[in-house]
């Protein structure tokens, strides 16, 4: 199976309204607001729209009113990925029912499977659903690595297993995961700050957190590196790392929300036990928007 995501995937994050309830209103127009500021598509109820926190029920809503708002016009990725994998199933058959067009699977947090658990956890999920499926990579998150051999395994095993949000930071892993791969997997970066090296590694593109505010500029990085105008990439690399470092001042998605909001796109506070962003991290990233001429 090849399937085209595009080079900008945005991991939206989920408004809230000031009781911290899913404001699916908001949602709609913040989808139909990143496609039309520079992303090829969006993954919904991943770690940066705050998954953990959303109810099985919520998530299928989400998925259900984003791709009404944007199907058809960019990709709709469910983040349907957990710890378990019998609920993992369930959730990628209701999203499949949804109309969204690929999921994106995380690695089992906390239980720390083994290689093989990672494999067969995978495997069951991918072969529940029709949709491409795209693996997730963060191991700061989930205290578990998907070793590149794993990967290599599951993309010749399992023909709808079609790409990777590489999150591990570790570039030697990326070099590895693209010399082992078909050449028609897809590695995406899962660090903005990492997504021009990863290109130069053979990466496909960014599940991007900073699009949310600088999608067109990030997404004219990644065409002037594979229109081979090099020079122009980096420079775009270096206007943009302040503020794709900003982002991660303290845990993703609070920068995020916080930067949303201070430019009047509200998308509510995070929820417990996450905080909104304290005083000096609101000023700190309302200097990082001035700098970058957004604020």
């Amino acid at each position: 199976m090849s399937v085209d995501f595009g080079y900008v995937l945005t991991a939206m994050v989920t408004p809230f309204d000031r009781e911290g309830r899913l404001d699916l209103a908001q949602a709609k127009r913040l989808a139909r607001y990143l496609v039309e500021n520079g992303s090829d598509g969006v993954v919904v109820a991943g770690t940066t729209g705050e998954s953990p926190t959303l109810t099985k029920e919520e998530k299928i809503a989400l998925f259900t009113a984003v791709t009404e708002e944007i199907g058809g016009r960019a990709t709709v990725i469910a983040g349907t990925g957990s710890n378990d994998t019998a609920q993992s199933v369930e959730l990628t058959k209701a999203a499949e029912k949804a109309g969204v067009d690929a999921i994106m699977v995380v690695a089992p947090y906390y239980n720390k499977p083994s290689q093989e658990g990672l494999y067969r956890h995978f495997r069951t999920i991918a072969e529940s659903t029709n949709l491409p499926v795209m693996l997730y990579n963060v191991p700061g998150r989930t205290a578990v690595n998907i070793l590149p051999a794993t990967v290599a395994r599951l993309a010749q095993d399992v023909p709808n297993i079609v790409a990777i949000k590489e999150a591990s930071g570790n570039l030697d892993q990326v070099s590895e995961l693209r010399r082992i791969l078909p050449d028609d997997f897809a590695i995406y970066s899962g660090d903005d700050a990492l997504t021009l090296p990863i290109l130069a590694l053979g990466g496909r593109g960014v599940v991007s957190v900073v699009s949310h505010l600088v999608g067109k500029r990030l997404k004219e990085m990644i065409s002037s590196y594979y229109s081979g105008n090099v020079t122009l990439a980096a420079k775009i690399h270096r206007e943009l790392y302040p503020l794709m470092k900003g982002m991660f001042i303290t845990t993703n998605p609070v920068p995020v929300k916080a930067a949303l909001n201070l430019l009047g796109i509200n998308v509510g506070p995070p929820r417990l036990p996450l905080v909104e962003a304290n005083q000096a991290e609101k000023e700190k990233l309302a200097e990082l928007l001035r700098e970058a001429g957004l604020l």
